[in-house]
């Protein structure tokens, strides 16, 4: 569970389970990570729809082999009303405290086959979590400009009324835009985290900005990448800034390693 009581800034690190049963090649990349100071691991449940290790064995094996708590995404897109309460559950049977609550990635056409359940909507989950005594996070995205953040504010504040208890923001990558984002969270009166995601390349940019919902790269932010002779070290420079700018106005980050490139952290948090 996380600490908010206690003050002090808190990281999390997000971790992406495998596409299959092993996960011995992720825990052998997040071990050079024991010597960080971050919190919690974040666990997404099936990113850009497409399996992955269920998410619940993925908090589960990370916290059994590295003693940090983990946080478990779930998501309305995947199960009925019935599978996730025996999720959330099964979560607090195993010894998993937080939940991150989100409406889950889009279903790709191209992924034939495939359907969304959402029997139940993310408020409806919240509510489902909190009164199966979990603590509950939610996201905040500023994707569409300052209209669509109005109205993502006024969601917040009724995610807030149904039990959230903090949230992740989507990555932003310019000040001027986490600060929108805390402001437009902050009437919810919950503990916000800025969403820092390093970018690697201008088209790994750009396909963040028009394939991944609710994420947006600032255009100075691609700027700098096309003009930078190494643009993975322009990206992770871009990325120490929204670190420094989530500890001057926010209760805390997520930390989201692309690509599985954990070993990024080390510089990054350096």
């Amino acid at each position: 569970m996380l600490d908010f009581a206690r003050g002090g800034f808190l990281l999390t690190v997000e971790v992406v389970p495998p596409r299959g049963p092993d996960a011995s090649g992720l825990l052998q990349a997040l071990r050079p990570l024991e010597a960080l100071d971050f919190q919690a691991f974040s666990v997404a449940t099936h990113p850009v729809a497409r399996p992955h290790m269920d998410a619940l064995a993925a908090c589960v094996l990370l916290e059994r082999a590295t003693g940090k708590p983990a946080i478990l995404h779930c998501t309305p897109r995947d199960h009925n009303r019935l599978a996730l309460q025996g999720l959330l559950w099964g979560a607090r049977a195993l010894g998993i405290q937080t939940v991150l609550v989100a409406g889950g990635d889009r279903i790709a056409l191209s992924e034939r086959g495939l359907t969304g359940v959402r029997d139940l909507d993310v408020f409806d989950l919240i509510r489902l979590a909190a009164q199966s005594g979990l603590q509950v996070g939610v996201v905040l995205s500023p994707r569409d400009g300052a209209r669509s953040l109005r109205r993502e504010a006024q969601r917040l504040r009724q995610k807030a009324e149904a039990g959230a208890g903090f949230v992740i923001t989507q990555p932003v990558y310019s000040s001027e835009e986490a600060e929108a984002l805390g402001e437009a969270a902050r009437p919810a009166g919950l503990p916000v985290l800025l969403g820092v995601l390093p970018l690697r390349t201008p088209r790994h940019a750009e396909f963040l900005h028009r394939r991944v919902a609710g994420i947006r790269v600032a255009p100075g932010a691609l700027r700098r990448l096309l003009q930078a002779a190494d643009p993975a070290a322009e990206g992770l420079a871009l990325a120490r800034e929204m670190l420094a700018v989530a500890r001057r106005g926010f209760a805390g980050a997520c930390l989201m390693p692309p690509f599985g490139r954990y070993e990024i952290l080390t510089p990054l948090l350096a």
